[in-house]
């Protein structure tokens, strides 16, 4: 990265194989395990203040940002890397503050709403309402079995799941104050959320709705920026303002042990965003599976190939 270059995000993939950067003149990926970048895309004209990864397939998801915004910080840019070039966008009239992808869905937040849009021709699916969300919290599993959303609801510390293989919706009060971060297990089973107070973590059922488990970050209140959850359940991270990372062993009734690849056993890694975390750079995990995802629908609008 050049000396002159901001880094402006940090997210990993779905897997937690790889994570991207985001900086104030393109955008680089990087392979975990073994560590090493696996390519960098370099914009004269602009920054990426968000890019969001579909496992390991060229597809990618870019907002503008910084300040001065490659594309304009209003827009969702569908880029494949292996044109080299963006092949579809999603246009908005206010800023765009998350986006993230499955094989089969688009999902972005924007300060009062999220908005669900299927992969292949970009069609919009679903809209949610929502309190004001200047963190873009929202979260969608990313396994093929079941597709959960979590998001604010329409009440302080409120938080919205919709079981669409079920077509349910589940509130969940969870906390008295604010949220400010919230992510889903992979499978979506389990949901992990944080206040403005940054004390307790709590861990739910996404099914009921029920508390499984609740922990004690600290007394004194932080300001928690990511939650990460390994790939069974069986551990939680959590980084805050205070320069730390918790990793807290969850109890047995929370765990889901679930199986995805053929390398879903192995030693686990907490990476750490230097002292100033961003939200969504941090990542619990299990060594990666090395095969990319399918598409079921052959007549997509994008073709994905894997990047090694």
């Amino acid at each position: 990265m050049a000396s002159s270059s901001q880094l402006l995000h940090v997210s990993f993939n779905q897997d937690c194989g790889c994570f991207a950067c985001g900086t104030s003149n393109g955008f680089r990926v990087y392979n975990c395990d073994p560590f090493k970048e696996t390519f960098c895309r370099g914009f004269n004209n602009g920054g990426i203040g968000a890019v969001e990864m579909l496992f390991r397939c060229n597809i990618l998801a870019i907002v503008g940002g910084g300040p001065s915004p490659k594309y304009p910080p209003t827009k969702v840019m569908v880029w494949d890397d292996h044109q080299g070039k963006c092949i579809g966008e999603l246009s908005f009239r206010s800023q765009v503050r998350a986006v993230r992808l499955r094989r089969d869905r688009i999902v972005v937040a924007l300060e009062h709403k999220v908005l669900v849009y299927n992969f292949g021709d970009l069609k919009l699916l679903h809209q949610i309402e929502t309190l004001a969300n200047p963190c873009g919290l929202v979260a969608i599993s990313s396994a093929a079995e079941s597709t959960v959303l979590a998001a604010p609801g329409l009440h302080t510390g409120q938080i919205r799941v919709e079981l669409y293989d079920r077509r349910q919706t589940k509130f969940i009060s969870a906390h008295s104050n604010s949220l400010t971060c919230l992510t889903l297990s992979l499978d979506g089973k389990r949901l992990a959320s944080a206040s403005e107070k940054g004390t307790l973590i709590r861990v739910w059922n996404t099914a009921d709705g029920q508390l499984l488990q609740e922990l004690r970050r600290g007394a004194d209140p932080a300001v928690v920026h990511s939650l990460a959850f390994s790939r069974g359940c069986e551990w939680l991270a959590v980084s805050s303002d205070k320069s730390t990372v918790h990793v807290f062993a969850l109890a047995e009734g929370v765990a889901t042990n679930m199986q995805i690849g053929a390398n879903s056993a192995g030693p686990m890694n907490f990476q750490e965003d230097s002292l100033h975390n961003r939200q969504d750079g941090l990542a619990a995990h299990y060594p990666a599976s090395s095969s990319p995802p399918q598409r079921s629908n052959p007549t997509s609008l994008f073709s994905m190939v894997k990047v090694s």
